[in-house]
């Protein structure tokens, strides 16, 4: 249970008073002080003191006991501090002025929960049927491809490669409209533009396919 213990001198007698979270007789929730024995649970002598002074009760959501003022005109002192109105945290070895009564508070006792998340277990599940080897993932590296010379590709023993030719290429020439003769690439790159054998002009002759070496 959650509960605050009050210390004060009453009259040179030292008076103790357990405070707990549900208050006591007179005001449920709550504990009012004061001087006023109709109206306060807890009733001090002091002269200083108001009929009905302060209250403590206790936050349940945010788990503290708090301290709220009664009396405007005569505001108490807490933990040196004027609370003209409204409520204040209340901590062990916190000490109230009421006026010149002086009351202490000696012990908070809030019990915690346990902080230790709860933990769920599921029910076993069924083993899956004919469950599938899971294969792990290779990955492939590309492949080069290097391209060999027939001359240098390996051959069986035994077997002999056919003979290599040499790869002849294809030239162009000039098909004379006259007397119909070609006359290769290696003539016309020396300047000439009339066929060599009749003169006739090859401005307007075709261009044809000839052998190498024509």
């Amino acid at each position: 249970m959650n509960t605050l213990t009050l210390q004060w001198n009453d009259a040179g007698q030292q008076k103790t008073q357990k405070i707990h979270e549900h208050g006591l007789n007179k005001n449920h929730g709550s504990v009012r002080i004061g001087r006023d024995p109709l109206r306060c649970d807890i009733v001090l002598s002091h002269q200083t003191v108001s009929g009905l002074h302060i209250e403590i009760y206790f936050h349940t959501q945010q788990q503290h006991f708090f301290l709220r003022n009664l009396r405007e005109q005569n505001p108490p002192l807490v933990d040196g501090q004027q609370l003209v109105q409204g409520e204040v945290v209340l901590n062990q070895g916190s000490t109230i002025y009421l006026g010149q009564q002086q009351l202490k508070v000696i012990a908070v006792s809030i019990p915690t929960t346990s902080s230790v998340p709860t933990t769920i277990l599921l029910p076993p599940q069924p083993p899956a049927a004919n469950p599938q080897p899971v294969k792990p993932v290779v990955q492939s590296q590309p492949q080069v491809h290097l391209a060999i010379p027939p001359a240098q590709q390996a051959v069986a023993p035994g077997h002999h490669h056919p003979p290599v030719l040499p790869v002849q290429q294809e030239v162009y020439g000039l098909k004379c409209p006259k007397c119909h003769r070609v006359s290769s690439s290696e003539y016309l790159q020396v300047g000439c533009c009339w066929c060599r054998w009749c003169g006739t002009s090859l401005a307007g002759a075709a261009s044809v396919l000839v052998a190498p070496n024509h």
